[in-house]
């Protein structure tokens, strides 16, 4: 008996006995023919199961490979958050911190990431940031020191600009120690207000 004709007859007992019986021979008949595309459906449900926990696998030793390893330039951006941070001080800190992370941060980490691309991974493991901001009205933030030399490498540096009439804005910009400190290369500024700002740190 042909398969479509199978399938109608069952669809016409069903129909008939408004589902009350269903006649298991042909059942059995129409199930014996499907035997071998369910044993492949399982054989490809296997197989899509190993393919997946192979790949589980690899990620995790991926991951496992990226956690082992030190990331010197996270580490730089890290501390060089910390620093500036620590360099406003919690008065000026409350006022600019949201500014300073959303605006200057990001060129702060990219001038890094690019020093760290110039210098190559072997160089920036030597790579270290100051750990004292100036204090009072010093403008330097951080230093990027070569531990090897013991000579920095590129100085964060933010500065007050008075405005007549303007007010006050933190000017913040670095120097590089390949034209020898004299250029400033600007990161962006902070508005602060009319009134004087606090010193550095208070």
């Amino acid at each position: 008996m042909k398969i479509w004709m199978k399938k109608a007859l069952v669809a016409l007992i069903a129909i008939a006995t408004l589902g009350m019986y269903t006649p298991t021979a042909l059942l059995e008949i129409d199930a014996e023919n499907n035997k071998n595309s369910v044993s492949s459906k399982t054989e490809f449900d296997q197989a899509t199961e190993l393919r997946t926990s192979e790949a589980t696998l690899e990620n995790y030793e991926t991951m496992l490979e990226i956690e082992t390893e030190p990331d010197y330039l996270r580490k730089l951006q890290e501390q060089a958050k910390m620093q500036s941070l620590m360099k406003f001080g919690p008065r000026i800190a409350e006022q600019v911190e949201d500014e300073f992370s959303a605006v200057i941060l990001p060129k702060m980490e990219s001038v890094l990431e690019e020093l760290a691309v110039e210098a190559g991974e072997d160089a920036v493991r030597y790579y270290g940031i100051t750990e004292q901001p100036a204090k009072g009205y010093g403008e330097r933030i951080f230093h990027v020191t070569d531990y090897r030399t013991e000579e920095d490498i590129v100085r964060f540096h933010v500065r007050r600009d008075n405005r007549p009439l303007e007010g006050y804005y933190f000017n913040f910009h670095y120097h590089l120690q390949k034209d020898d400190f004299k250029e400033h290369h600007t990161l962006g500024e902070i508005y602060w207000d009319k009134n004087t700002p606090p010193k550095w740190m208070a």
